[in-house]
């Protein structure tokens, strides 16, 4: 929706700070709720927060300093009850990819990601998210979720020293199994079936009638199931605890974690290697090179697509720009907390919807958990054994492998499948090439279709053309080829009625080309007509002010003129 005109009304106010329009309205009934959901989201949000730092390269503490920011900032900005901005696989993905697990590089791309976001939504840029096609998105997803699952199989093996490329991970991983550890494998598989048959349970539940003990039954198994990642690193810590305390180190285990809340400090602008040489700010932003444009707008489109869902699912609205600015924001103040990129996570968003909760406020509660999480339980965290993070990942990003999708673009629009298949494969390779290389074959197939727009050509005695888009100056030479070659250059020539009933946009090089062919047709003594010109069109041609200009309101008004002229010669 547009910003209102007077900037400093209280209207103009509430636009930027939704928190102002659901505040004054809230009940004790909505605290309850969004108490629930909140607590709920927490626990989900804890163990997936320590998973994706592994899969961003990072120590597992990044994950939970990422984790908090989001439920402070979108509860006085968003405009979605449900969406909650967190740490999620693709922006771990892709900030691994972009930093290579440097702590300082990540927070610092946090804040470029969030100055670049913030500064689409205060310009209105939100409409470039619509040149990245679905085909692109979901060959992305699933490209991202296998790249994702793989490499967390090291880790249920407990095999060390594997490289991150992905085809060198998948021959190491391999080459490696002789080496797997036997004590990761065997709780590595058994949590992935704790949390496999949690997932069945919790997608087969019936509905909540019956009798009180069904009820209560349903929404224990509900309540398990849903906290089932929190669950599942809990029992697999204390096994892990259990086994070292007695002597056996039969675990890889996460080890040493920062404890604390982390320090409110401006994120590094400057960075040091290994060996003492100091990478200043102009040479970290050309090393980020193409991550700096492809994770802001990943980061927009994957939140801003789940807010929308979930708001057409919960009958409300969203302003889009204003999660923009929310997910900016999030991202800017994040980097002075230590965290790395974050956006709206799907997962934890339905888990949020589904609990109940009434206003964004159920964000501040999830936070709070995570703080407290920081605060006191880090010496815990070194128990976490990296097999039941790497089960946890593989379950989140499994749903992500949309097979089914392929079936139906084969069935509706082949076409769609070429920057699908491009995206997929070029994202094993890198990351940030398959998006840029999906998206350049979206844009080329936009454009062949502007420059070959649908014309359907009918023989009436005279040659009727239906245009059936716009035209502009891409689509003008298919047009005069046409009309050369089916009306002009045969003999004798033929009259031509162009039906523009359909046509919305035309452009200076249209009106050239149409100049050029009125000639042509006065030479060779038959006509060009126009009929059906929507008002706009019909404007602009009679301000060019073409020679032997005609128009008619229909196709049959046309070929009656041409046929009464015939007859009067």
């Amino acid at each position: 929706m547009d910003r209102p005109l007077h900037c400093c009304s209280y209207s103009a106010l509430k636009s930027w700070l939704p928190i102002l329009s659901w505040l004054p309205k809230y009940k004790l009934r909505y605290l309850q709720m969004d108490l629930l959901a909140g607590l709920t989201v927490g626990l989900t949000t804890v163990p997936q927060a320590l998973a994706y730092a592994e899969v961003a390269g990072l120590p597992v503490q990044y994950g939970l300093y990422s984790a908090f920011m989001g439920g402070f900032i979108y509860t006085l900005l968003g405009t979605s009850k449900d969406v909650t901005l967190g740490p999620t696989a693709i922006m771990s993905l892709l900030c691994f990819s972009v930093v290579g697990g440097q702590p300082q590089r990540a927070v610092l791309l946090s804040l470029l990601c969030g100055v670049i976001q913030a500064v689409m939504a205060l310009l209105r840029l939100g409409f470039l998210l619509d040149f990245i096609s679905y085909p692109v998105i979901k060959g992305f997803t699933c490209a991202a979720a296998v790249t994702i699952g793989f490499s967390q199989v090291k880790n249920i093996l407990g095999i060390q020293d594997v490289p991150h490329q992905f085809f060198l991970e998948v021959y190491y991983t391999f080459h490696k199994i002789p080496e797997a550890r036997v004590g990761d494998v065997v709780l590595g598989l058994v949590c992935l079936a704790l949390l496999i048959t949690l997932m069945f349970m919790k997608s087969h539940l019936g509905s909540g009638h019956g009798s009180g003990y069904f009820r209560f039954t349903r929404k224990l198994v509900w309540a398990v199931a849903t906290m089932r990642n929190a669950l599942v690193v809990v029992a697999a810590t204390l096994v892990a605890y259990s086994w070292d305390a007695y002597g056996h180190h039969v675990f890889t285990i996460t080890g040493h974690t920062t404890q604390g809340l982390p320090p409110f400090s401006p994120p590094p602008t400057s960075d040091t290697t290994f060996n003492g040489t100091v990478v200043s700010f102009k040479e970290i932003i050309e090393e980020f090179g193409g991550g700096l444009a492809v994770i802001p707008l990943m980061g927009l489109l994957e939140s801003i697509a789940i807010a929308k869902a979930f708001a057409s699912q919960n009958s409300y609205r969203i302003d889009a720009n204003q999660e923009l600015l929310a997910i900016g924001v999030t991202n800017i103040m994040g980097s002075f907390v230590s965290a790395y990129p974050v956006t709206g996570s799907f997962g934890r968003t339905a888990v949020n919807s589904q609990t109940g909760v009434c206003t964004p406020a159920g964000g501040v509660i999830t936070s709070v958990i995570v703080l407290l999480s920081l605060a006191f339980l880090m010496p815990a965290f070194y128990y976490i054994p990296k097999a039941s993070l790497a089960a946890v990942i593989i379950c989140a990003v499994a749903p992500m492998v949309d097979y089914h999708v392929v079936i139906k673009m084969w069935k509706i629009h082949r076409l769609d499948l070429l920057p699908f298949g491009v995206t997929f494969l070029l994202s094993f390779w890198e990351v940030q090439y398959g998006i840029i290389g999906g998206v350049a074959i979206s844009g080329a197939l936009l454009l062949y279709t502007m420059a070959r727009p649908k014309m359907k050509v009918s023989d009436h005695g005279v040659l009727v053309i239906e245009l059936s888009s716009g035209v502009s100056f891409p689509a003008v030479e298919h047009l005069s080829h046409i009309i050369h070659t089916q009306a002009l250059q045969i003999s004798p020539p033929r009259s031509v009625v162009l039906d523009c009933h359909h046509v919305s946009i035309i452009d200076y090089t249209v009106i050239s080309e149409l100049r050029d062919l009125l000639r042509q047709f006065k030479l060779r003594e038959v006509k060009l007509m126009f009929s059906g010109l929507q008002p706009s069109i019909l404007k602009v041609l009679l301000a060019a002010d073409l020679q032997g200009f005609r128009y008619t309101d229909s196709v049959e008004e046309a070929l009656q003129m041409e046929s009464m002229s015939l007859l009067s010669d």
